[in-house]
């Protein structure tokens, strides 16, 4: 049906004089067929017609030129548009220009652009008092919305808090005085310590900024809302508000200072730390590994002696901690001789 359709429009369209009704009558064609085939006919040729309206290729650069622009780049189509009409310039409508970037893969959220991206901050310590995180955390009060504010500063290698303090409010002035006062007692000089926390207001404020550029103490950030690039400091809390006897509340600021008191009194100088071989954060930032390990180690090569067999793979090593400890450690560690 539908080859002997083409056959009558090829004649009719070669043969005018041929009417229609003959031809289909001659193939038993059915004229509205034929006239079903003309119409499509006429349909697929006009989807063809290209717009007057249309930019030309040139145009269009132009306009995704201008829309990529440094002037433009962080503006939706519908402010350059309007920016550029109280200019007295126009090139195309708002809705061309989104056809424009959608064309070219760019019909997205166009301030990403020019969004801040913060790099990954790479620490490394090798030795007490080089690297030191600080950050602060909320301990609950006797009434609903009242909290006590507990500023900790601890030495990355070692895991020893070397300050700390408890206050009403959070306060980069509070923060200051206890980073000054935790310097001095350390015996911290110009250009040896690295200081890193968070993102918090305290920690970016210009009074904290300042006192460490005058102690000559590098400060570093986590990015935002990446709880990894400070652990040290989350895992003692966590230690802290983990432990038994933590209250869910404190009755006074002298009940939550007495407590942190005891607390980190145990945690300097009585937890066997497992990110340091189970020595105390003492041991580890006073020097006092070597005389530890090697009595473990003492203790273990005498029960080797005595009893071989009941240690399968042989002797054993007492574990020492580790001499580089990193926040974020990089992929690719280049060792400088």
């Amino acid at each position: 049906m539908d080859l002997r359709v083409r056959m009558i429009t090829e004649r009719c369209d070669k043969e005018s004089i041929l009417r229609v009704v003959e031809m289909c009558e001659a193939l038993s064609v059915p004229r509205s067929s034929y006239y079903r085939l003309i119409s499509v006919k006429v349909k697929v040729t006009s989807k063809l017609k290209i717009s007057a309206r249309k930019l030309s290729l040139d145009e269009e650069t132009k306009v995704l030129t201008l829309l990529n622009s440094e002037r433009f780049c962080d503006m939706a189509p519908g402010e350059v548009y309007a920016t550029l009409l109280d200019e007295s310039e126009y090139h195309c409508s708002e809705r061309t220009m989104y056809r424009i970037l959608a064309k070219n893969n760019q019909n997205i959220e166009r301030r990403q652009k020019s969004r801040c991206y913060y790099e990954r901050p790479e620490l490394l310590a090798t030795e007490p008092n080089q690297l030191w995180s600080w950050d602060i955390t909320k301990l609950k009060g006797p009434k609903k919305w009242t909290y006590y504010y507990l500023y900790k500063i601890m030495d990355v290698y070692s895991r020893y808090v070397v300050g700390w303090m408890i206050a009403y409010k959070e306060s980069s002035e509070l923060a200051k005085i206890l980073i000054n006062q935790t310097c001095i007692k350390q015996c911290i000089k110009e250009n040896q310590l690295t200081l890193h926390a968070d993102r918090g207001s305290s920690m970016k404020s210009n009074v904290v900024g300042q006192l460490l550029a005058d102690l000559g103490v590098t400060k570093t950030h986590s990015r935002p809302h990446v709880s990894n690039d400070n652990p040290y400091s989350e895992s003692i809390f966590k230690t802290l508000k983990y432990r038994p006897d933590f209250p869910a509340e404190f009755g006074s600021i002298e009940d939550a200072r007495k407590f942190c008191r005891d607390f980190f009194m145990w945690y300097n100088q009585y937890h066997k730390h497992s990110g340091i071989a189970m020595l105390t954060p003492e041991n580890v930032h006073y020097k006092n590994i070597d005389e530890i390990v090697s009595k473990r180690q003492f203790i273990l090569d005498q029960v080797f002696e005595k009893h071989p067999e009941r240690f399968v793979n042989g002797k054993s090593k007492c574990k020492s901690p580790d001499n580089n400890v990193w926040i974020n450690k990089p992929d690719v560690v280049r060792y400088v001789a």
